[in-house]
This record gives structure tokens, C-alpha cells and sequence, in this order.
């Protein structure tokens, strides 16, 4: 029973879990810059967020996705689309907080949290039917 759900899952699993990682990276991070080092809370978040799309590109392409490019313009196309898609995904992030935080004047940390449920869900779509689907049509394309 647990192999049919590994199987069925065998994507999910694995983002989920190392998506639960990434986000503690970004909220962990988000807190250090914004808390004990006292950053403006923008700020805070583009590098937490930055760092955070560091890890996950690293954790989805190994362990989630399992993706091994062939070619070096499949790995470059890869991971271009990876943070092109993280990037608009980060567009949406700054957004929560700026109109969470700045006007709608919310706690810093309950915002980043809510935003951070909407990134992931997001990342996932745009990691599991585009990113990772990609590159094996480049890698087709180049043999």
C-alpha cells in the first residue's frame, strides 16, 4: 500500500517535503534580516527569497524532479525557466507583502506565512508541468 501511494505520489512527496525546507529557509531568513538585524521587511524578503529559490532550484532538480540535463543548453534553458518562474512567482510574494504589511498594516510574519502557502502552490504548477517537462524536449532536440 505504501509503495502504490510512493508511486502515485512519487513528485508530491518529495516537493512537499522539501518544500516545507524552502520555507523555512524564506521565513527563517525573512526573520533574521527583519528581526534581529533590524532590515526594512522589503528588503528582508527579496533576499530571503533569493536564497530560498537558491535551495529549491538545487532540492527540485535532484531530489524532486530527478533532472538530469544531457546538454549544457538544456541545463541553462532548465534553470533559466526555473528562476524566470520563480521570479514572477516572487512578484506575487512581494505584492502580499507590501499590500499585507504596508497597507493593510498585518503582522510581517503572518503575511510572509500566507504569502509563502500561495508561492508554493504556484512553484509547484509551474516546476511539475513546465520546468521539469522542458528540458527533455531539448534534450530529444540535441541528439
Amino acid at each position: 500500500m505504501i509503495e502504490r501511494l510512493w508511486i502515485k505520489y512519487k513528485d508530491a512527496i518529495p516537493y512537499l517535503f522539501f518544500g516545507v525546507l524552502t520555507t523555512l529557509v524564506n521565513i527563517g531568513c525573512f526573520w533574521l534580516f527583519t528581526y534581529p538585524l533590524k532590515w526594512n521587511y522589503q528588503i528582508a524578503n527579496v533576499v530571503a527569497y533569493f536564497l530560498s529559490v537558491l535551495f529549491a532550484y538545487v532540492t527540485n532538480k535532484l531530489w524532486v524532479f530527478d533532472s538530469h540535463t544531457e546538454t549544457r543548453k538544456a541545463f541553462l534553458i532548465e534553470m533559466g525557466s526555473f528562476f524566470l518562474f520563480r521570479a514572477a512567482s516572487w512578484v506575487i510574494d512581494q505584492s502580499t507583502m507590501t499590500i499585507g504589511v504596508s497597507l493593510l498594516h498585518g503582522n510581517e510574519m503572518i503575511v510572509k506565512i500566507i504569502a509563502n502557502v500561495v508561492v508554493v502552490v504556484l512553484n509547484y504548477i509551474f516546476s511539475k508541468f513546465i520546468i521539469f517537462r522542458q528540458k527533455e524536449k531539448f534534450d530529444r532536440n540535441e541528439k
